[in-house]
């Protein structure tokens, strides 16, 4: 059990230690998940030019992996560009009586695999570079994780926050008109993600549903993430959590950590931060820090991640949490763990924070979280990093497990779904243990070179057409 907070948090003493490149992990120069020079296949495509660029940056990470396993060229340029780009507007009455514009997205990466699959995000600052990116990884993510899927994404520029319970139903179901004709349950498979909710996902399959010309059979297998009394699946709304568990617990040994014990800090606390916490805390480790939109705090002691999360459904966020000191931002970062979450969003630690952690490995549970310079100076500094597209894969994970029992009309139980995840998670973990012994690169370039190798193989079988 976590001890009592200390009653005045001090600064923490600690302070980066700076460490040589671990010598069992030899990196191709420019392996770092990162441009160090410009592909030639930006040029080619028209790529924008800013390396700031968050597809940009992801795509680059994936080129190095395609560059160094020798990925044909005509693969690299498709799945350098999503299949499809889809943008609409539309107008929603307010409780006010006055009429509000939205703009929403679905990007459609690639289907080699199956059907499109990704989540659907409400923010203020969703921009169609940002859902491009999302929907490439979900791509690589579920090619890695071996579910049949392809990768896609979605969402409305809206802050859910701000709108009534009234106002985001007429957002919801005005945007999955607009968008009908573009989803369905053997095409493109939405779900939820950041500032949607189950809530949200069942508005979607009941509007769908009503929609005659394009609900067909089972409606509800449209999308995933919906409530368990609507369709979902036990296990889903841990599901992401899990899988960075799972992820650590084969991973953490051969790095030298063991989880029972060790410290850790998690960045953001949302459904992926929190269950984490709270999986990782029942296993024996000691969360020690935490950090979100509200403030940073810390308790050498332990923090007790289930009363922390109960604070955080009731207050919003992880301030004034009574069972820790509030700590600044470089504070939270210098505080001395085993393992940093970072499980809020993308591009969250850059240069400066990387100089800053004083941790020994790096599991993304957010998507695309480090940025390429962040990166560089981890890998210098002898930090692993577990990529994202390996420990963020137990949500679509198990969203594949919830779109099988809509198809089979079977609900599994929770022991299932838990054994079922784990064995995914492990199977990829091993696939990426083994490409980094081939190539002899860092873990994120052999995450990427797993994936390319399944969506390689399956070109090679379908081929092109015509």
């Amino acid at each position: 059990m976590p001890s009592a907070p200390a009653k005045h948090v001090a600064k923490s003493a600690a302070k980066p230690v700076m460490k040589k490149p671990a010598a069992k992990m030899p990196v191709k120069a420019g392996a770092g998940g990162g441009e160090l020079v410009q592909h030639p296949l930006f040029n080619e495509l028209g790529f924008p030019t800013d390396p700031n660029n968050l597809y940009r940056q992801t795509v680059s990470s994936m080129l190095t992996a395609a560059d160094l396993m020798n990925l044909p060229h005509h693969l690299q340029i498709i799945l350098a560009q999503p299949k499809n780009e889809i943008m609409v507007h539309f107008p929603v009455k307010m409780d006010d009586g006055e009429y509000r514009l939205f703009k929403g997205y679905r990007v459609q990466h690639n289907n080699a695999l199956g059907p499109y699959k990704g989540g659907l995000r409400f923010h203020h600052d969703v921009h169609l570079d940002d859902v491009k990116s999302l929907a490439f990884l979900m791509t690589m993510k579920c090619s890695l994780v071996g579910v049949p899927y392809g990768g896609g994404k979605g969402g409305i520029k809206v802050d859910p926050y701000k709108h009534s319970k009234g106002e985001m139903e007429r957002i919801v179901r005005r945007f999955t008109t607009a968008i009908a004709h573009q989803i369905g349950p053997d095409y493109d498979i939405p779900a939820p993600d950041v500032g949607s909710t189950s809530q949200h996902m069942a508005w979607i399959a009941d509007t769908y549903s009503f929609l005659s010309e394009v609900g067909g059979h089972q409606p509800e297998a449209v999308i995933t993430g919906k409530p368990v009394e609507y369709g979902g699946s036990v296990g889903r709304e841990k599901a992401t959590g899990q899988g960075v568990v799972d992820t650590l617990v084969e991973m953490l040994p051969e790095i030298g950590v063991d989880i029972k014990g060790c410290k850790f800090s998690v960045l953001g606390f949302g459904n992926v931060g929190s269950w984490t916490a709270r999986i990782l805390q029942d296993k024996g480790a000691k969360l020690i820090a935490v950090m979100d939109h509200t403030g940073a705090i810390l308790n050498d002691g332990g923090i007790d991640a289930n009363a922390l999360a109960l604070h955080v459904q009731k207050s919003g966020g992880v301030a004034n949490f009574k069972g820790a000191g509030r700590i600044d931002k470089d504070e939270f970062y210098e505080t001395k763990i085993d393992v940093f979450v970072p499980a809020a969003l993308e591009q969250m630690i850059t240069e400066v924070e990387a100089k800053m952690l004083n941790c020994k490995v790096v599991a993304e549970g957010a998507n695309a979280p480090t940025t390429p310079a962040g990166e560089r100076v981890l890998e210098s500094r002898g930090i692993e990093v577990l990529p994202a597209i390996l420990c963020n894969a137990g949500g679509v994970t198990v969203s594949y497990f919830e779109w099988v029992q809509n198809k089979t009309c079977h609900q599994w139980d929770l022991e299932r779904v838990d054994r079922e995840l784990n064995k995914h998670m492990v199977q990829a973990a091993k696939r990426v243990r083994e490409a980094r012994k081939k190539y002899k690169c860092n873990l994120r370039t052999a995450a990427y070179i797993a994936a390319l190798e399944r969506l390689q193989a399956a070109y090679s079988i379908r081929g092109l057409f015509p």
